[in-house]
């Protein structure tokens, strides 16, 4: 699809026969591409595979200079760019659906970073790499309904920034904290899946027909 730096390469995928689909499209950002961050990451499939297996349709995409997306990585703020033009698709395509916005790691930033013009309606951030460089501090405590799920063992995230930054927020996210789990969730896809599930699941809005 188009993009703000040229194309980006996306992949729409829809529960399977067996659900009911919901009137939810999520779009799912990726972790850093300079560290080898894409859409095909195993956490950001795992939560996209989480999500469709409760109806939801998700959407993941490369950042701009990723996989097939053209352009440059830009440290984040054309990456704002570019989920801004895959939320405006998404909404053009499904008017009626609600959006919802989930993030790994860089991706968490940028879909956090993003929230308050785009208004999801639901947040859900993984490992947000607080702490790591990239501006917390300016980002408006969502209003919406937010997950946070962050590993207790992570060694890239300090899960105390996460933490302390987390009660510093006007906010009162949905936290789940994952015991001896690293930052790439290494045999705790599973469990990862559990507690996206359970987090959203009553937030789900009624299914179609």
């Amino acid at each position: 699809m188009p993009g703000p730096a040229g194309r980006l390469e996306v992949a729409v995928d829809l529960p399977g026969g067996e659900v009911a689909r919901v009137p939810v499209v999520a779009v799912v950002c990726h972790p850093l591409p300079t560290e080898g961050g894409t859409m095909h990451n195993k956490v950001v499939t795992m939560a996209a595979r989480a999500l469709r297996e409760l109806g939801v349709a998700t959407v993941r995409f490369n950042f701009r200079g990723t996989g097939a997306s053209e352009g440059e990585f830009d440290s984040g703020d054309g990456e704002r760019g570019d989920l801004r033009a895959v939320a405006e698709w998404v909404r053009g395509t499904r008017p009626d659906d609600q959006l919802w916005l989930a993030g790994f790691s860089f991706g968490a930033w940028v879909s956090l970073a993003m929230a308050a013009e785009l208004q999801p309606s639901l947040l859900i951030s993984i490992a947000p790499p607080a702490g790591r460089g990239w501006d917390f501090d300016a980002i408006t405590a969502p209003t919406m309904p937010w997950l946070v799920v962050q590993g207790d063992a992570d060694e890239i995230v300090d899960p105390q920034a996460v933490y302390h930054w987390l009660d510093g927020l006007k906010a009162e996210p949905e936290l789940v904290r994952m015991p001896d789990t690293s930052h790439f969730f290494h045999r705790k896809l599973i469990d990862l899946r559990g507690a996206i599930k359970s987090g959203v699941r009553r937030h789900l809005p009624a299914a179609h027909g």
